[in-house]
């Protein structure tokens, strides 16, 4: 099973993430801005993406990336993870949903996310999940 950790990280946050995602699946990591790759060729997929402005997905290269590779979701598996520091978590629930709606199967009914910076404990049970992706 081939899979990929995307991600894009402003502060760090979401790129401790995504390392440990990366561990957990026995994945290839990539920056989104890294990823020249064909998602058809992947079996499973976690995204990291914090949420910014007014709780939507990073949108001069990861929302662009999303929107395009969105349609080769069907029958994937697929683990969404982020960081954010302010509101409620709405942008998750979004892009949630989104991703449920393109045929994706994924492997947390909510997506994993963090306030601020992950503690060691939030990156052990990130890794522990993405595991699933294998």
């Amino acid at each position: 099973m081939k899979t990929a950790v995307i991600y894009w990280s402003g502060t760090g946050n979401t790129e401790a993430m995504a390392k440990a995602a990366a561990e957990g699946a026995n994945a290839e990591l990539f920056t989104v801005s890294e990823f020249s790759g064909n998602i058809a060729d992947y079996d499973a997929i976690a995204f990291g993406c914090p949420a910014m402005g007014a709780e939507v997905l990073e949108e001069d290269e990861f929302e662009p990336f999303f929107t395009d590779i969105e349609g080769s979701l069907s029958g994937k598996k697929v683990l969404l993870f982020g960081s954010y520091g302010w509101g409620d978590g709405e942008w998750m629930r979004n892009w949630y949903d989104r991703t449920k709606a393109a045929g994706a199967e994924l492997i947390s009914e909510e997506g994993f996310i963090v306030n601020e910076a992950p503690s060691d404990d939030d990156l052990a049970k990130l890794k522990e999940l993405a595991a699933q992706l294998a």
